[in-house]
């Protein structure tokens, strides 16, 4: 088994499921203690946990709203309490809310940008205070920043088109002191959230240049890669792993 990760502490936002828990289990493999949040679902999460564990890392489960501002920096202090401190940070809770521009509320407009692009700011500002040189940054952000091609997403697509200037502009910040930051940037990925079969998804297979959904093992690859020593000359970086979506 690979431990490249060995002794390193990541934290991973929304690992419960899906990508999340994709990116939780590889970063265990290669050897990295894990720490997650979720929402709800605790019996989900402790199933992480215990796959997590069984690879021979330690892992914890912290219950947190990336809504909410304090819980965010809670989950980071009690990662670097309980874990000792913090190398990896993978800011992977978002939500999406999709609507025509005459019916989008207020209200779905301001959770978008507080769980998907204030959270990651939250986050990130709480752990930089904890890390050292070889830290590690990584965003889920989307191919949406990119392209957009049906109505009804653009506060989705602007929330992360948001996270490429926020990267773009914190490398400069944080290259000095050794921690690089990046996004990476998925198109359709089979979950059971975003089923790769049906009338929708065969309407976005037939934009892909593979003409098939990606899997969540196949971002997590991605972000383990990121996480690794050898990718510490790639900083401010926004990374497609779209099968050709936005080509």
């Amino acid at each position: 088994m690979n431990h490249i990760l060995k002794n390193k502490r990541a934290l991973i936002t929304g690992g419960s499921r899906g990508i999340g828990a994709a990116i939780v289990k590889r970063l265990a493999s290669e050897g990295a203690d894990v720490a997650f949040t979720y929402t709800s679902s605790p019996d989900r999460a402790n199933e992480i946990v215990q796959a997590a564990q069984a690879l021979g890392v330690q892992a914890l489960a912290i219950q947190a709203d990336s809504a909410d501002a304090s819980a965010v920096v809670a989950a980071v202090e009690e990662t670097v309490n309980k874990l000792g401190s913090i190398d990896i940070l993978v800011n992977n809770a978002g939500v999406l809310a999709i609507g025509p521009i005459d019916d989008f509320t207020l209200a779905d407009f301001d959770r978008t940008f507080a769980i998907n692009v204030r959270a990651v700011f939250v986050a990130t500002q709480a752990a930089v205070k904890h890390m050292k040189a070889g830290g590690r940054i990584i965003n889920i952000g989307s191919t949406n920043a990119e392209r957009m091609p049906f109505p009804g997403g653009g506060v989705y697509a602007m929330s992360k088109s948001a996270l490429q200037g926020l990267v773009q502009g914190l490398s400069r910040d944080l290259g000095p002191r050794g921690i690089t930051i990046n996004n990476v940037q998925p198109g359709p990925i089979a979950t059971d959230m975003n089923p790769s079969e049906g009338e929708f998804a065969e309407m976005l297979k037939k934009q892909i240049a593979v003409a098939r959904y990606g899997t969540v093992d196949e971002v997590a690859g991605l972000v383990a890669y990121l996480s690794r020593p050898e990718s510490g000359y790639i900083t401010g970086a926004n990374l497609m792993i779209d099968g050709g979506f936005s080509a």
